[in-house]
């Protein structure tokens, strides 16, 4: 069977993006059992109430829904489960004190395969207040009526 090659997102938690002010991204790989790896090949995972933290030096990924696989037997995984995460020792550092400093917390963008690995999408990221979200969704209208404005003028032009 030849090598799987490219990446396939399983999974995005496009919430996360809204909810907060994203400060740096990293890319992990995950410990998962093999009814996981299976249940995650088949598109099925959700990322909504995920989140990551440092734990006597390793990096671990707590809250992700990965369901059952179907075909699975009595050694079916835990649906929520804490998940081990593959990391640099000076990466889980930078994150550590980044998380300690206050205000910052670990949240997981998005699980996607890379050449046959399972991976998962990393970001440091500090919350956002209500009025930060308001005036994020208020720019992004005001500039997708820009850009119609702009286009309907090009196609008048025409």
């Amino acid at each position: 069977m030849p090598r799987e090659r490219g990446q396939k997102v399983v999974a995005t938690n496009r919430k996360a993006r809204h909810d907060y002010t994203i400060e740096d991204t990293f890319e992990a790989g995950l410990v998962l059992t093999g009814t996981e790896v299976k249940s995650l090949r088949a598109g099925r995972a959700s990322l909504v109430d995920g989140y990551g933290f440092i734990e006597n030096g390793e990096a671990w990924l707590d809250a992700v829904h990965i369901p059952e696989f179907n075909q699975g037997s009595w050694n079916n995984h835990p649906p929520r489960r804490k998940r081990k995460m593959l990391l640099h020792k000076a990466q889980i550092l930078k994150i550590h004190n980044k998380v300690k400093e206050g205000g910052y917390t670990l949240v997981p963008l998005s699980i996607y395969f890379s050449d046959g690995n399972a991976k998962v999408e990393l970001a440091v990221a500090k919350g956002k207040k209500e009025y930060d979200k308001r005036q994020a969704l208020r720019e992004r209208q005001d500039n997708r009526e820009a850009d119609r404005a702009m286009s309907a003028r090009r196609h008048l032009g025409d």
